[in-house]
């Protein structure tokens, strides 16, 4: 079965709305574990909007579960990941007027950063996964610079499969116009899921592990779990949206049992 991993970053911006210390993302650890949940997912973003330093910290001490630390390569964050030491560190891309991550991280105009934070990085025996477009040549060049993982960013198929089934984007930031006919959005849903299928493959071929996530919910998850090459999907804001109404253990099992 496709492995979960639950980013709980959404439980801090429900913190920070009031600038508060409740609800608590370390309240969350032990329900992740008993529900079934494969890993703990956090972004220490560089504007600390949602989970702080004292939150990273304390999430990869305490944490029952392997921790993914989503993280820029800007040198002082990766400065903070190499003093925590998770298990995994995820490279995203970081722009601060950004509502969510719009797209992967172009690893081959800044190859030279990603390099030098993935070195850093296993010198601190962390793990690293590069989250990055479906894309070919992406696949190619993250082997070659030495990942364990590629994270595939499936922002465009999510926003499509909104735009299709009459759910509303989940950014508004869409990759594609909105006023285009049904079967067009079928065809670029068909074509979103291609990619997707033949970068993971790529990327397996390769010798990489690949996760995969952004976007993903309980109405779109089940065509990118039934992908071979997938063994993980990092999912947040659908998870944390459902607790409200059944409770983080509940909506937590309600995705596992879509991933098998």
């Amino acid at each position: 079965m496709t492995k979960l991993g639950v980013n709980i970053d959404h439980i801090a911006v429900l913190r920070e709305a009031r600038k508060i210390n409740d609800p608590d993302p370390i309240q969350a650890l032990g329900v992740l574990a008993l529900a079934g949940a494969d890993q703990v997912t956090i972004h220490l973003r560089e504007d600390r909007r949602h989970i702080h330093d004292e939150d990273a910290r304390r999430i990869v001490e305490l944490s029952p579960l392997p921790v993914n630390l989503e993280c820029s390569i800007d040198e002082s964050i990766i400065d903070i990941v190499c003093r925590l030491r998770p298990h995994r560190a995820t490279l995203v891309p970081e722009r601060r007027e950004e509502v969510t991550t719009e797209g992967g991280l172009d690893i081959i105009k800044y190859e030279d950063r990603a390099l030098k934070a993935i070195e850093r990085l296993h010198a601190e025996e962390v793990e690293v996964s590069l989250f990055i477009d479906p894309d070919l040549e992406l696949m190619t060049v993250a082997d070659a610079l030495g990942a364990e993982w590629v994270e595939l960013h499936t922002g465009a198929y999510a926003n499509i499969h909104a735009m299709l089934y009459g759910n509303l984007p989940h950014s508004h930031h869409s990759i594609v116009e909105l006023d285009l006919p049904r079967h067009t959005l079928k065809t670029k849903l068909e074509e979103s899921l291609a990619s997707l299928s033949g970068a993971a493959d790529h990327a397996a071929s390769l010798g990489l592990k690949v996760a995969a996530g952004h976007g993903l919910n309980y109405q779109n998850v089940t065509p990118v779990a039934a992908m071979r090459a997938v063994e993980e999907l990092n999912i947040g804001q659908s998870i944390i949206a459902r607790s409200v109404f059944t409770g983080l253990e509940k909506a937590i099992l309600d995705m596992k049992a879509l991933l098998r």
